[in-house]
Formats: C-alpha cells, structure tokens, sequence
C-alpha cells in the first residue's frame, strides 16, 4: 500500500475511466492527442511457447517484473478487473490504478486491454496481445496512448515518458523468460 494511495479496489471499481476512447488499443489507430507507444518482439516458439506467455500476461507477470506491487480484484482475463499497481518503496509508493477494458480469447491471440482511472499519473490506456504466427513464432504485443495527466507526473515531464519505456521493456523480457 502505497502513501500516496487515495482508494482502495472497492471504491475504484465505479470510477470512471479518465479517457473518453475506451476499448481504442485493441484494433485500429490510436486516438490523436497522446503520445503513442507500439512496441512487439518475438518471445519464443510454438504451441507450448504461446500457452505459457498467455498465461503469463493474464497472472500480470510482466507489471510484476517492472517492480510493481499487484492487487486485483480479479484476474487480467476478466473484462472489468480493477488493478492497483503500487511503483516504489512499499510505504512512499505511487499508485497506479487501471481497470481491465477489453480481453481477447481466441486460439491463437491472448491478451488484454486496461485503462487509467483517477489517481493514475498518466490518462490513457495499454494493451498487452500474445500472438501465435503461421511459422511458429510468438509475439508479444503492447500498444499504449497516454498523456501526463497529474501535476507531479507533468513535471517529470521526459522523465515519465522515459520510465513507460523502461516499463515496456521489462515486460517483453517477463514474458520472453516465461515462454522457457
């Protein structure tokens, strides 16, 4: 539990999305008037492969591998789930609250959506999509739009977009090791 947290899972769960385009990341072009992230790499091979990376984006494996502390209401495969994800020190963490928009379940596309609820220091949404190829390959998908939406998170300025990098990388190298 984070001190700057100001919510609990209960109270989040009726609160509104701070972005009008939900749903956007699953398909299509992203809204205009954020900053847009796309980023895939093949993370391994095969059936067993593309099992074991599904599996490890719906347990929230590769938030886990970022650093960051998860308590969800349900599990990411559940359209509706609210996350709260605590980044930093247990006791002077920021919190960041999402709720799950979107899910995809099909034989060979596993993935989720979530979207930024009030508190988040950013407003927008992300998505994470395991994709078996034809040929065998697994690839790891993530598509984020967002805009710095708090003060604090407006000042850091480069420095917030530089760690949503960073974040995105530790979540490709989550999954790629969970595929092993």
């Amino acid at each position: 539990m984070g001190l700057l947290r100001r919510t609990t899972l209960e109270r989040l769960a009726a609160a509104p999305f701070t972005y009008p385009e939900v749903g956007a990341t699953r398909d299509g072009a992203l809204p205009a008037g954020y900053d847009h992230v796309e980023r895939s790499a093949v993370v391994g091979h095969g059936r067993e492969a593309f099992d074991r990376a599904a599996a490890a984006v719906f347990r929230w494996t590769a938030q886990r591998a970022a650093g960051l502390r998860i308590e969800a209401s349900g599990p990411a495969s559940t359209p509706g789930t609210v996350v709260l994800m605590t980044a930093g020190l247990r006791r002077l963490g920021l919190d960041v609250p999402c709720r799950v928009v979107w899910v995809l379940d099909e034989p060979d596309r596993r993935g989720f959506g979530y979207g930024t609820l009030p508190g988040h220091p950013e407003s927008g949404e992300e998505s994470f999509v395991v994709t078996l190829e034809p040929d065998g390959d697994v690839v790891y998908s993530l598509r984020a739009f967002s805009r710095l939406a708090t003060p604090l998170s407006r000042l850091g300025g480069p420095v917030s977009h530089r760690v949503q990098s960073l974040a995105l990388d530790r979540y490709v190298t989550a999954i790629r090791r969970a595929t092993r």
